[in-house]
């Protein structure tokens, strides 16, 4: 049974490894929780939703999921903390299904048992804490445009979890059997095998791109806005200090869009690693704990320029830079502009080229990185096909001389979002050394 002390302690070093976020609510949330379970109760939705979140008694649980989706972020973000910077801790903290409160559970000796499983055993009863009182900072916002705010917010995190989980089904329920059985010799390929032969957690990670919302004289949000410059909460409390006359008008509504690829390049890659009964994590960059660079294996599908935290890394050690644009890519070797036709309006022929890219390099804990990307829909659709299709893999890698460590950049010819053919252009090795140490390539 973990002491109330212990409990303490623990929840701190969750706190301080940075996983919770910026938030406001994550953080109210994580606080009521942990004031619940110290004083050994369960609450009810409708009480986190006023007791955390500040919301009134008018508030309705069955017409507003507030309280379940950050829940499930939650749940989300303590398993990101054991992946990473908590692996070794003894006892974790979970969020039972269905209940609102923490329980710990000693770490199973079996590592490599599903959580799934685990949570369905008889024997993961969880123990129940002394009951010690804090005091978490609430909120006392519950006005009408606060509650449509969230409705919006509410809608945009069911399509970017629908869209997810579309990727998931597809690749587990839709694939075809006998395609299945031809992955064998992707898995056991040089790029995938490191991934499959150990026991540490796979984070798919899906490159997401953050929207605020502008709001009319009575607050209410009248539409929403993709900035480049703007791309987390924090930007955007920076651009309202330096600009508010414009900022003043632009609320934070946490949150963020997937390319249509993603789903696709979901498709393709979970079948690799679900065959292996492997402990998979899809989470977005821009929950991305970055302990969990150090940590875990990790793979990144979607567009280049949702690389996020991993943008610097990735290009440190490579022959290509970014060129004015997202859609544009230089060979630093060559000086060789490479341009996308897919973001330009439509033309007669509706056909155009786009450019996809590969890395895979060794990370700083013994793990791997995996980039799979694209500049746009097609490019990325056609690098999650390659590197999951043996015989296009095994040109790949023979290209490569079968180096650990490379980058690869491929020509996609694509129509309305049709990936018709690539041709690889160039592979070049990379300094995985180079990458850690911050030093910029040549």
């Amino acid at each position: 049974m973990t002491s109330p002390e212990s409990l303490r302690a623990h929840a701190e070093r969750i706190r301080a490894s940075g996983v919770l976020g910026r938030s406001p609510l994550m953080q109210r949330l994580f606080d009521f929780l942990l004031e619940c379970s110290l004083e050994g109760r369960a609450p009810k939705e409708i009480e986190v939703a006023m007791d955390a979140f500040g919301k009134g008694a008018e508030f309705d649980v069955s017409q507003d999921a507030m309280v379940r989706v950050y829940v499930h972020k939650l749940r989300r973000k303590l398993e990101e903390f054991y992946a990473g910077p908590g692996a070794a801790e003894p006892v974790r903290i979970t969020i039972p299904k269905g209940e609102y409160r923490f329980v710990s559970e000693d770490v199973s000796p079996v590592a490599t048992e599903d959580p799934a499983t685990a949570a369905a055993s008889p024997g993961a009863a969880p123990s129940s804490p002394g009951a010690v009182p804090l005091n978490p900072a609430r909120s006392d916002s519950g006005s009408q445009a606060t509650r449509g705010r969230w409705r919006i917010g509410l809608l945009a995190a069911a399509v970017v979890a629908l869209l997810v989980n579309a990727g998931l089904l597809l690749a587990l329920y839709f694939r075809p059997a006998a395609q299945a059985d031809e992955l064998a010799p992707v898995r056991t390929s040089p790029l995938w095998a490191p991934l499959m032969n150990d026991d540490r957690t796979i984070f798919l990670v899906v490159g997401d791109y953050y929207i605020f919302g502008e709001t009319d004289e009575r607050m209410e949000v009248k539409r929403l806005i993709r900035e480049f410059d703007i791309n987390s909460p924090k930007d955007l409390e920076q651009f309202v200090q330096l600009n508010p006359e414009v900022g003043e008008n632009y609320l934070n509504l946490d949150l963020a869009y997937l390319p249509t690829a993603a789903a696709f390049a979901l498709r393709d890659v979970m079948p690799v690693l679900a065959r292996e009964s492997r402990r998979v994590r899809v989470v977005t960059m821009s929950e991305l704990n970055p302990a969990v660079i150090k940590t875990a294996h990790v793979v990144y599908l979607g567009y280049l320029s949702g690389l996020g935290r991993l943008q610097d890394l990735v290009f440190a050690g490579s022959r290509l830079a970014f060129g004015s644009t997202y859609d544009e890519v230089v060979d630093r070797k060559t000086n060789h502009h490479y341009v996308s036709q897919a973001g330009i309006p439509y033309r007669a022929d509706a056909k155009y080229h786009d450019y996809g890219y590969f890395a895979t390099f060794a990370g700083p804990g013994g793990n791997r990185i995996i980039i799979i990307a694209g500049m746009r829909d097609v490019a990325t659709m056609h690098m999650s096909e390659t590197v999951t299709t043996p015989r296009r893999l095994q040109t790949l890698l023979a290209q490569a001389s079968n180096a650990p460590d490379f980058e690869a950049l491929y020509e996609v010819y694509g129509m309305d979002r049709l990936n018709l053919a690539g041709k690889l252009l160039m592979t070049s090795p990379l300094d995985s050394t180079r990458i850690w140490t911050g030093a910029n390539a040549e």
